[in-house]
């Protein structure tokens, strides 16, 4: 890490000193745990009408919109706000986790199996229109963190488990900010190491006045934003007042090196490679499934199969897209790689994990187009259906009568913005190939960019095309 940061967040008026404030995340957390209850209880209570219900028009139109243009234009804000975390602090009062995580379970297989879990739920029971089933689910992700964080000591939930953990991860590396050191000289000089151990008070050693990171990063051996919440439990607990939050160019990280805190060498973790694939074909497949060509592939597979249920046949369709799809296209890039390269490493299993970094810049344009179309087309939704919603509690307009005509922009106009942030993923990828070849083939940097920029132009060809669809909810006829 360099000593001197281009600039520290933590030092621009206003927004550095509100992240500064003790009690900024806590504020943070409790403006979405009301959110969160609020959408609970329309999801659970309120019309089960999908356009009319804020448990949908929140999770599905206005949060994940939100969520990508803040990772985008900010960093991991979400868990710095997440509700979640908060219960489970509240929990902790009275129930103390006492063990730690398992090791052999320290890894991101658990993560990778409930991120492909959310995205085929979503699909097979189309969540986008059931507001209890949406409300049950944020539930559901309530539980989960309190039945995991009150038994496993640190942040065990959101480093192992949490799906929207594992993809605020992999996004985040895509971010502008990062927490740094700014001297590691004052690292190397001190003997508390409160940035991970909490700062105690003297007088009781015992007690620990600010904790530290729940997720084992080292802040002096930390790269990246990878398996950070951006919590600020650090900068809150670093007595020498030694971390920024530092502006850097997106997506180096993923290029770098060094072996780093709470992760280890990057280019050998298969486990986080494999997560980087199912991070970018399962943003395929997910806005594969919003289009008419969706359900004239599953109508295929009906065809082929003879389902009588939607189940089996959407699960033929993910492992298609999102496990055959890539083991063969970058199967076969790994293979003519190591062939081209006539040198260095072991077997084409490592060249493919070492590379497979390179697509989440192009991942996160495939996300950013879906969840930005969703966004930009419904931004207004959420004033009527809040109207409507205090109509239905109150019995009288106190916000006015509902504006239904109120929506977004026309999907022609966003169709552009589409198709320029998958460009820019995919001029994003091609960079990061390059650096990467460079980094491990430095001689024949050229030629073995060569089979990942043809795997970058295939998906990116794919995510092109599923943009240029109609919009259609697939609704299989099965016979039977």
């Amino acid at each position: 890490m360099t000593s001197v940061t281009p600039s520290d967040v933590l030092r621009w008026p206003l927004v550095g000193s509100f992240l500064r404030w003790r009690y900024a995340r806590t504020s943070l957390q409790s403006v979405l745990l009301l959110v969160a209850v609020v959408l609970i209880l329309h999801g659970l209570f309120g019309p089960q009408v999908a356009p009319a219900n804020l448990a949908t028009v929140l999770s599905w139109v206005q949060y994940r919109g939100w969520l990508i243009l803040a990772l985008l234009v900010a960093g991991n804000f979400f868990c710095t706000a997440c509700p979640f975390v908060l219960v489970r602090d509240q929990g902790r009062r009275l129930t103390a986790p006492s063990r730690k995580w398992p090791r052999w379970l320290r890894m991101k297989w658990i993560g990778i199996a409930l991120f492909i879990g959310v995205l085929f739920t979503y699909e097979l029971f189309d969540l986008w229109a059931l507001p209890r089933a949406t409300a049950w689910l944020v539930l559901g992700y309530f539980a989960a963190a309190l039945a995991i964080d009150l038994r496993f000591t640190g942040a065990s939930f959101c480093k192992y488990l949490c799906p929207i953990g594992q993809f605020s991860f992999v996004a985040s590396t895509m971010s502008p900010l990062e927490l740094q050191v700014r001297q590691p000289e004052t690292c190397r000089t001190c003997r508390t190491v409160d940035c991970i151990k909490g700062r105690r008070d003297e007088a009781v050693p015992s007690r620990v006045l600010r904790r530290g990171c729940e997720l084992a990063l080292f802040l002096p051996s930390k790269v990246g934003n990878l398996d950070c919440t951006f919590c600020m439990d650090c900068v809150q607990a670093c007595p020498h007042d030694n971390i920024a939050v530092a502006t850097r160019v997106p997506g180096l990280e993923l290029v770098d090196p060094r072996r780093r805190s709470g992760i280890g060498w990057l280019p050998r973790r298969r486990d986080v490679a494999a997560l980087v694939v199912v991070f970018v074909f399962g943003g395929l497949i997910n806005a594969l499934g919003m289009t008419a060509s969706a359900r004239a592939m599953e109508q295929g597979l009906v065809n082929l199969l003879g389902a009588q249920s939607e189940g089996p046949v959407l699960a033929a369709l993910f492992a298609i897209v999102v496990i055959a799809i890539p083991i063969l296209l970058l199967g076969i890039a790994g293979m003519l790689t190591a062939s081209l390269t006539r040198r260095g490493l072991s077997s084409s299993l490592d060249v493919v994990t070492r590379h497979s970094y390179a697509l989440v810049p192009l991942g996160f344009g495939v996300w950013l187009a879906h969840y930005g179309f969703h966004l930009l087309t419904g931004v207004l939704t959420l004033m009527p259906v809040t109207q409507s919603a205090v109509l239905d509690l109150f019995g009288w307009p106190a916000l006015g009568t509902p504006l239904w005509q109120l929506t977004g922009m026309r999907p022609g106009l966003v169709f552009p913005i589409e198709v320029g942030v998958i460009v820019m993923g995919a001029g994003g990828s091609l960079v990061l190939a390059y650096l990467i070849s460079e980094r491990d083939y430095l001689e024949r940097r050229v030629i073995a960019t060569i089979p990942w920029a043809a795997v970058t132009i295939a998906i990116t060809v794919a995510a092109l095309w599923i943009t240029s669809q109609p919009m259609d909810m697939r609704a299989v006829a099965f016979p039977g």
